[in-house]
């Protein structure tokens, strides 16, 4: 599935994900459902900038795979899965394991056709 499609199932499956955005590994962004560009980027980089930091703290183990943040008006999640990565806003107070769920899912999708 193509990441934008994977991304239009996901906001309209999931009540609790606002906006999201699919990157590839170099950072470069593949689809959005954010507002405009920029906010599109800001996402990307907000998300490999929590990976990342969450992968030095135990630089020993694989690459960290999810990161949820926690913020007053929503959340911020970043889910890879090696090849891509995924960041979406979401409600306030979400289901976070169903949230998880469901971006591990739409980039599942994704790689299952290779797009």
């Amino acid at each position: 599935m193509e990441a934008s499609a994977a991304l239009s199932e996901l906001v309209g499956l999931s009540t609790q994900v606002v906006e999201a955005v699919v990157t590839a590994v170099d950072g470069t962004v593949e689809a959005a459902h954010a507002a405009n560009e920029e906010r599109a980027g800001a996402l990307a980089s907000a998300g490999s900038a929590l990976l990342a930091e969450a992968s030095g703290l135990r630089p020993s183990s694989p690459g960290v795979e999810r990161v949820h943040v926690d913020l007053e008006r929503g959340s911020l999640v970043a889910v890879s899965d090696g090849e891509r990565t995924l960041v979406a806003t979401t409600v306030p107070e979400p289901t976070a394991g169903l949230v998880a769920f469901d971006l591990r899912t739409a980039l599942r999708r994704i790689a299952e056709d290779g797009a």
